[in-house]
């Protein structure tokens, strides 16, 4: 009688390494220039205000929004952002690292269906 007796041999390895790093700091000191958008009946101030500048490459976008009692106000006319109520203050941008850092919703896909 012949029996069937097959036999078969296999064996797999994967290894996977990888390695990166993002350094990035920045620090800002800035004077914006706000207007006063309303005056509420208790005499304090709607300010708001923006600014864009344009650092090598990047464009750097600060908006900055709240209420400002007027006794907060210096000689100078400024006033600190710590002394703003309801402060919105947003800082962002977006040029040739923020390609980077955040790709465009379709090189995000491309990126998860390409083969490894």
């Amino acid at each position: 009688m012949n029996q069937f007796n097959p036999q078969v041999t296999s064996s797999a390895l994967s290894s996977t390494q990888g390695q990166g790093t993002i350094d990035r700091s920045e620090k800002i000191q800035l004077a914006i220039a706000a207007v006063v958008t309303d005056v509420l009946p208790n005499g304090n101030l709607i300010v708001s205000g923006s600014q864009e500048v344009r650092v090598n490459y990047e464009l750097r976008l600060l908006n900055v929004a709240g209420i400002v009692r007027p006794l907060d106000i210096s000689k100078a006319n400024t006033i600190s952002y710590d002394k703003i109520a309801e402060a919105r203050i947003s800082y962002g941008g977006r040029g040739r690292i923020m390609e980077v850092q955040q790709p465009t919703l379709l090189q995000q896909i491309y990126d998860r269906l390409k083969p490894l």
